[in-house]
């Protein structure tokens, strides 16, 4: 089973950070996991002093715009505090997505959670870059959170910020796939909630072999996690036929899913012909929060 002993969440002060945070500090809370908050400044330009600015004060308005950043952090975590889980916090000025990268390694991180805009307008752009490329390059898994399409998170007297009931994996029976599995078992335990065990079928045989497939493929999926592995732990079935992406999109809505966990190729083939027409198809488009799993 994998160890989730420690939580990197980057936040920008935005609603996408507060439910990204909500996912963290709970994930925290089950793992017993420590849990660092980062905010990146965007650095002010050099070209200060050639548009009137002395170095001094370029200097002097850094320290104010660092001073407050972290003030402003450790507001937002108290602000959000729900748990006994105090994050560790940092702020850092430079290239967003190589600092997220950076503390990640050098903390160790386990998983890194962050917020999503969706797929509308300037979303798109958001996604397109600082989101997409930690996913592409991310030493760990990334949990890329959207606001769900239904009521995810608790109310503020509850202790416990999220509250996940189902869980859909996605499986195509790859090493890679594999290895989210473990992920997908290990949380749906950690919050006693259901999972569906899910396989697209894309390339669909002529009628009179389609039940035969289906149910060599279902009988896959049963097989695909050990009986003892997934103890306690309530599996569903799914195969469907189509699109993997839309039948994804389409079965997290249709059951509220409030998880989807992906296992994802190497970081070098992570590629916009790969990674880009399924997962971040699913994270785009999609009505709840992505797990995306590399090996």
């Amino acid at each position: 089973m994998p160890q989730i002993e420690s939580i990197l969440c980057p936040v920008d002060f935005s609603d996408f950070s507060v439910n990204a945070y909500e996912y963290a500090l709970s994930l925290a809370w089950h793992y017993k996991a420590k849990l660092f908050l980062q905010h990146v400044l965007y650095p002010l330009s050099e070209s200060f002093a050639a548009y009137g600015g002395e170095t001094d004060g370029y200097q002097k308005a850094c320290q104010r715009l660092r001073a407050n950043a972290e003030e402003k952090l450790q507001q937002f975590a108290k602000r959000h505090a729900r748990t006994e889980i105090r994050p560790q916090c940092f702020v850092q000025d430079g290239s967003v997505t190589d600092l997220i990268l950076s503390l990640a390694k050098a903390r160790a991180v386990n998983l890194i959670v962050m917020g999503t805009h969706g797929s509308r307008g300037i979303d798109r752009l958001m996604v397109g870059s600082v989101t997409h490329r930690v996913l592409r390059r991310a030493p760990c898994p990334v949990l890329a959170v959207r606001k769900p399409a239904h009521h995810l998170t608790s109310s503020v007297h509850d202790p416990e910020p999220v509250h996940l009931r189902k869980m859909l994996f996605c499986a195509d029976f790859s090493d890679h796939a594999h290895r989210a599995s473990e992920y997908a078992v290990s949380m749906a335990k950690e919050y006693g909630a259901e999972l569906m065990l899910l396989h697209v079928l894309e390339d669909v045989p002529r009628s009179a072999d389609l039940e035969i497939a289906i149910e060599k493929v279902a009988k896959q999926l049963k097989e695909s996690i050990a009986p003892k592995t997934r103890e306690g732990c309530i599996v569903k079935v799914i195969v469907r036929i189509g699109k993997a992406y839309q039948q994804i999109i389409q079965l997290a809505l249709e059951a509220q899913t409030d998880l989807v966990i992906m296992g994802v190729r190497g970081r070098g083939a992570l590629d916009t012909a790969i990674f880009g027409s399924t997962t971040q198809r699913v994270i785009q488009l999609g009505s709840c929060p992505v797990l995306a799993v590399h090996t």
